[in-house]
């Protein structure tokens, strides 16, 4: 189970955009790397296309962050937190894999955590 998923809101910890948070947009597990919403900003050259409607010019975009760069945001401290995995018990007798932050053993995503 990966400790960053798409939608957390996340705070860049090293490069040029430390300090920055945004929502995960994006995560390719492959490469180990995620696209976070107004991180990363490079600038893309785009060739026009009259048959497809497509203007020509600079274009401005989210490029891929490496995961170590960025560390989940606690909601409740409004800090960079670590992530655990927890096994909870559920009401049929099964366990089930949640997320928890390390500060405050809050569950990740829940609505008392935001």
């Amino acid at each position: 189970m990966r400790k960053i998923h798409k939608d957390d809101e996340v705070i860049v910890i090293a490069g040029k955009d430390k300090g920055k948070t945004g929502k995960v947009l994006k995560i390719l597990p492959e490469k180990d790397r995620a696209v976070v919403e107004g991180v990363q900003l490079v600038k893309k050259h785009i060739r026009p296309n009259p048959n497809l409607g497509i203007e020509g010019g600079v274009v401005e975009k989210e490029a891929t962050i490496h995961i170590s760069n960025i560390a989940i945001l606690n909601p409740t401290t409004r800090k960079a937190d670590r992530v655990a995995i927890k096994e909870v018990k559920t009401e049929n007798g099964k366990t089930k894999r949640v997320r928890v932050f390390k500060s405050n053993q809050q569950e990740v995503g829940t609505s008392e955590a935001k």
